[in-house]
């Protein structure tokens, strides 16, 4: 299950390889990035609120995209190409494929994950409470999608300190028992993310980079992420998951979300 619970995170729209392409319908011209390599002059962080740090969302109706993803232990490290679909505020698909084989499918719609793995010919079906049990914090569909296009991943308009660090914002927020920070840079799109459990101290960190400018679109096109969870002799595990991405594309065009799971698989 271990795959399963790396796709959880894996997509933080991230990744992309040299010569990696990234197109969306309608809109095919790309603007020229240019990179400012002048030094920043370190500044005071202080307090304030301004408009400046929110982060601007991506919105879109359907994605589609390729992706690399990387997972480290200290013990193991893991390859897997995944393919990824997605409707905005609705469904979550994607194939994971090792050694060129389809190893296993993935849909995540609002109320729950399935899980389907081919080659064992295993079926999961959980909730988002148990999936955050095993995690070892709160996660939703919100969360998910909000983490895989790069958007700031709990509501802006909830209780919230923001202070400025050089040219970043740094937004801090508090849902429940969950402490969370969002970098945002001058660009507006998020730099950096960590997800804190209070309670058990679990945490995760997510870095964005590789911004690039597709017409009005911002994507990060690479993303790191590092989990820190404690196992049952109270002692923290870390995990390190990089993500690259060969393709992405923005579509008007309705896509299809396959799953097909065995029937004597299917339980009530």
């Amino acid at each position: 299950m271990r795959i399963f619970f790396s796709l959880v995170f894996l997509f933080l729209l991230g990744a992309c390889a040299p010569k990696a392409t990234v197109t969306t319908i309608q809109e095919p011209k790309v603007d020229t990035i240019r990179i400012d390599s002048t030094p920043v002059a370190t500044v005071k962080p202080v307090e304030i609120v301004d408009q400046q740090a929110t982060s601007d969302d991506l919105n879109f109706t359907y994605l589609k995209a390729k992706s690399k993803v990387v997972w480290k232990t200290k013990d193991n490290a893991d390859t897997y190409i995944v393919d990824i679909r997605m409707k905005k505020d609705s469904i979550i698909w994607a194939n994971i494929s090792v050694s060129m084989i389809s190893a296993a499918a993935v849909l995540f719609t609002k109320d729950r994950i399935q899980f389907y793995h081919k080659i064992n010919n295993e079926y999961t079906n959980l909730t988002y409470d148990s999936l955050s049990t095993s995690l070892g914090f709160k996660v939703n569909y919100d969360l998910i999608q909000n983490m895989i296009v790069g958007n700031q991943p709990y509501k802006k308009n909830n209780t919230r300190r923001v202070v400025r660090e050089d040219e970043n914002f740094l937004v801090k927020q508090q849902e429940g028992h969950v402490e969370v920070n969002n970098w945002v840079g001058p660009n507006r799109k998020l730099k950096k993310i960590s997800v804190s459990d209070l309670p058990s101290s679990n945490k995760l960190t997510l870095d964005y980079e590789d911004f690039a400018t597709l017409n009005s679109a911002i994507f990060p096109l690479s993303s790191s992420i590092t989990l820190d969870v404690k196992n049952k002799e109270n002692q923290f595990n870390q995990t390190l998951i990089t993500i690259k991405y060969s393709k992405v594309e923005l579509l008007e065009t309705p896509l299809e979300f396959p799953f097909k799971v065995p029937a004597k698989l299917l339980k009530n």
